[in-house]
């Protein structure tokens, strides 16, 4: 068997891949007519595979994608050769959960708020119409404090669309800060010991109207694309929260922008857009109740080892005739 490799990867990393791949031939293209040449008899293929590439392969059986998400790799040919895909899914499952948990945080405890009168030098507790001298709202009774702008977390729901790999994450998360956890996805069932029942995607407007986060962590297919529109917000409550890290796409700008000036919903907190990066002169930078990261939710310094570590997963399987670990649907994008 051969497994070719294009474009070409480091020493260290073909070491570790010719270790994994044992008794497979590892051939490392650094030209793109290596791979053209390469490709003619190879089984096995690690990189960015091409309709020329695809075109030009006689026995290929499997390809692995340097990427999770695959909106960009996929191509017609692809979908209808015989040949499996897998993805690098689930390697930052664990680091996005946490990103989205920040995002609810900081609009729990107005962080968000409290950071811009900081840059002020600006002493306001938000919502707040009265302190003390000690520095907390007295309420009626003039026991205990009240304030009502701050969100305690357990009396929330939070809602979660798309229950893969990430999702699930994200409600293991929330079930730790006490939330009702709701979830749609097309394949999910339940989370074990969190969520009993995932619904199917045809019950989004219950989520929607039952949720005060909303969180998107659905991968960009033909069915999520555009998926949240004008008719999306209108169905969340006035006090709920978006937060997409799922992919820009599943969002419609214009009409999230539309939805946050009319007051449709409390706030947005965005990891990912429809164009990036955000155009400097777009309205929701300006935005009070919008927090933006420049699609960095998956930041992390594991990054290059859980790559490795799938890739070589995947290759040892390749090597003894199993199926990949992170085996995707072509048809389904994911």
């Amino acid at each position: 068997m051969k497994l070719l490799i294009y474009p070409a990867i480091e020493e260290a990393r073909l070491k570790a891949v010719q270790e994994a791949a044992s008794g497979v031939s590892v051939v490392n293209a650094v030209t793109q007519d290596e791979a053209l040449g390469g490709i003619v008899d190879a089984d096995g293929f690690f990189g960015k595979i091409t309709p020329e590439l695809l075109a030009a392969s006689k026995q290929l059986r499997w390809v692995q994608s340097p990427t999770a998400s695959l909106e960009h790799y996929l191509f017609p040919e692809l979908i209808e050769h015989p040949c499996r895909l897998s993805n690098m899914r689930g390697l930052f499952s664990d680091v996005i959960a946490d990103h989205v948990m920040g995002y609810v945080l900081m609009f729990a405890r107005n962080l968000h708020l409290y950071l811009r009168q900081q840059m002020e030098s600006r002493w306001a507790p938000v919502g707040n119409e009265k302190m003390t001298e000690q520095g907390f709202i007295m309420g009626p009774s003039s026991v205990s404090p009240v304030d009502a702008s701050h969100i305690h977390l357990s009396d929330t729901t939070i809602g979660v669309v798309g229950a893969g790999f990430i999702g699930r994450e994200i409600c293991r998360r929330a079930s730790a800060f006490g939330m009702k956890i709701l979830a749609v996805d097309p394949i999910t069932k339940s989370v074990p010991g969190i969520v009993e029942e995932v619904w199917p995607t045809e019950r989004l407007p219950d989520l929607l109207a039952e949720s005060d986060f909303v969180v998107i962590a659905a991968p960009h297919t033909p069915e999520t694309e555009k998926l949240f529109r004008a008719a999306q917000f209108e169905q969340m409550k006035k006090t709920g929260y978006l937060i997409n890290i799922g992919r820009g796409v599943i969002v419609d700008l214009t009409d999230l922008t539309a939805a946050l000036t009319e007051g449709l919903i409390a706030g947005a907190a965005l990891d990912v857009y429809e164009v990036e990066p955000l155009p400097a002169n777009h309205p929701l930078w300006q935005m009070e109740n919008v927090i933006l990261t420049p699609h960095i939710a998956a930041a992390s310094p594991r990054i290059s080892e859980r790559h490795l570590e799938t890739l070589l997963e995947n290759v040892r399987r390749f090597a003894s005739g199993e199926e990949p670990a992170t085996l995707v649907d072509k048809r389904k994008w994911f």
